[in-house]
């Protein structure tokens, strides 16, 4: 069986992420449906730290939201934190993701093993570079679409 994506259509372009269900079923699952549902269309990139990540996933764009699914038992792993992986943002609670989730920008191991990798982006990373920073920020990118392939 071929590796399951998720293409993320930005501004400047699209965004493939391989998705990692042998890493966290549960999240990919979650992801692929909110996906399939048009949940993460036109939803923005909230938080975006330089050399850090960049964060999305909250309908509201405030970053205190999700879904109104129930919140997900967290799948943490060895997986490390490094550039182009897509991981589930939380509260200070294990056990609270949701819809929420970030790219890494650069190497982020202090959130290895804290948080729930879900994926790897594997083309367009350019386009995750690119999107406007801030906390919020001022005009903040956006998923145009997000397709499961």
């Amino acid at each position: 069986m071929a590796d399951q994506t998720l293409t993320l259509t930005l501004d400047t372009g699209d965004v493939v992420i391989k998705l990692r269900p042998d890493l966290a079923p549960g999240h990919v699952a979650r992801i692929t449906e909110l996906a399939s549902e048009g949940f993460y269309d036109g939803v923005v990139f909230h938080r975006v730290i330089p050399g850090f990540m960049a964060q999305g996933g909250d309908p509201t764009g405030t970053g205190t939201s999700g879904s109104k699914k129930p919140n997900l038992k967290a799948e943490f792993s060895k997986e490390p934190h490094v550039r182009g992986v897509c991981s589930m943002a939380r509260t200070n609670q294990p056990d609270t993701a949701n819809s929420q989730f970030f790219i890494v920008f650069d190497d982020a191991g202090f959130l290895d093993g804290q948080y729930t990798v879900w994926g790897q982006v594997i083309e367009g990373m350019e386009h995750v570079d690119a999107l406007p920073k801030g906390e919020p920020p001022r005009a903040p990118g956006k998923i145009v679409k997000a397709t499961v392939n």
